[in-house]
């Protein structure tokens, strides 16, 4: 019973003590990473993002959506991502500073998000996505997985013939019937700014040269 206890506690310490070792080495080797002042324009990278787009990350956060979404471009010799156009380059540990949740996402039942925002630019889309996913992505198999977020939407009358300058212009197969408009609301304007602010399109001076693939001299 002495050696039994002897030896959990000798397991126990050998497992406390490697796992701190890890957490103290990746800390002090991406913790106090700065962010980057590019020497042209004087720019910190990565920007922060605005208000409206930190309340989208909330947003995205309370919706779960790291659930079906990764937000990180693995390497070339690591999988198909830039392949696929969902990054220009892999994900640096400097892309995160910015995110006080990082969400790296545990599943792709969707296509990966970090560089959603440069893959598409206009606010449009991700509304039509985000009321009716099968207005987007008709046929293919993702439509019929991504659920329709109506409830961050408003259906209203609408005043007269015109729509208010904030509806969005459903094909008429998803629209509502009768003389209802689709407005989204605060939640859903904030959701969609934090995904238009989702790129990493600034390539860091370091990260570049650590991450060059190895070249190869001689004939041999």
């Amino acid at each position: 019973m002495k050696n039994g206890l002897t030896l959990f506690l000798g397991v126990f310490a050998t497992l406390a003590i490697s796992w701190a070792v890890l957490l103290l080495a990746a800390h002090r080797q991406l913790g106090s990473l700065p962010q980057f002042k590019d020497p042209v324009d004087e720019v910190l990278h990565p920007q922060p993002l605005s208000g409206i787009a930190e309340q989208g990350r909330l947003v995205y956060q309370d919706l779960g959506c790291a659930t079906c979404h990764t937000q990180q471009v693995r390497r070339e010799d690591f999988g198909g991502d830039i392949k696929r156009h969902w990054g220009e380059r892999p994900g640096y540990a400097r892309d995160y500073l910015r995110d006080k949740v990082v969400l790296f996402g545990q599943s792709r039942l969707g296509p990966d998000l970090r560089n959603v925002g440069a893959r598409i630019p206009e606010a449009e889309y991700y509304y039509k996505l985000l009321y009716a996913p099968e207005s987007k992505m008709a046929g293919q198999p993702i439509a019929h997985g991504m659920p329709a977020h109506k409830f961050l939407f408003e259906e209203r009358p609408l005043n007269g013939n015109q729509p208010s300058y904030k509806a969005i212009k459903l094909p008429s197969e998803f629209a509502p019937a009768g003389n209802v408009e689709v407005v989204p609301t605060p939640r859903a304007e904030a959701l969609v700014a934090f995904l238009l602010n989702l790129k990493d399109t600034y390539d860091y001076p370091v990260e570049r040269s650590l991450n060059a693939a190895a070249t190869t001299t001689g004939g041999h």
